[in-house]
């Protein structure tokens, strides 16, 4: 598989449930239940193409598709549309409590799962864990104050493609850093 079919497939697997629920929502004139059977169908498809076309489930897609099954069909089997709108909460506080309990136990989880790809100082690695742990924690608060105070299409975008966006721009802000320390790539030179 090209690198150029391998985003492709992970872009996909990443963002096609949340934009299937996206268009889902809109297009039924902001029938929540629709876009969630959308998701919840959207999210199954997405693993089970990652799984078909990459031979293995992703981690992180994984989590988050399963979130989307777990949660979006608990919303409809109780008919309440809540549950859908807390899944935010709760994933974005348990990665963060994830980064944060994990260096309480002297482990590092964002090194763990980017540790490959640089080569930081503790130190470095601490502050960029805590800073990732604080968006999250963000998030997760954010997500609270948006669905509890906000008409539920103002929900709707900032799920997506709103929090993506936030999750993106905050991530840029982190790339001179990421850069400086980022491994040389050792693909030899071709002829």
């Amino acid at each position: 598989m090209t690198t150029r079919t391998r985003a492709w497939v992970r872009n996909f697997v990443d963002y096609s449930a949340l934009a299937v629920f996206l268009i889902a929502y809109f297009a039924t004139g902001r029938n929540i239940t629709t876009a969630t059977w959308a998701l919840v169908i959207g999210s199954a498809v997405a693993i089970l193409v990652g799984l078909i076309v990459e031979r293995r489930i992703a981690p992180l897609p994984a989590i988050a598709g399963g979130a989307a099954l777990v949660f979006g069909g608990a919303s409809l089997f109780f008919h309440d549309p809540r549950i859908l709108k807390m899944k935010p909460t709760v994933m974005n506080g348990l990665f963060a409590a994830g980064l944060l309990g994990g260096m309480a136990f002297g482990k590092n989880p964002l090194r763990l799962i980017l540790g490959e790809a640089f080569e930081m100082p503790p130190q470095i690695w601490r502050q960029l864990t805590i800073n990732f742990a604080l968006m999250f924690l963000g998030l997760a608060i954010l997500n609270e104050l948006i669905w509890r105070t906000q008409p539920e299409a103002t929900w709707v975008i900032f799920r997506f493609p709103g929090m993506m966006i936030l999750t993106f721009v905050f991530s840029i802000a982190h790339a001179p850093l990421l850069m400086k320390h980022a491994k040389p790539d050792e693909t030899p030179p071709s002829d």
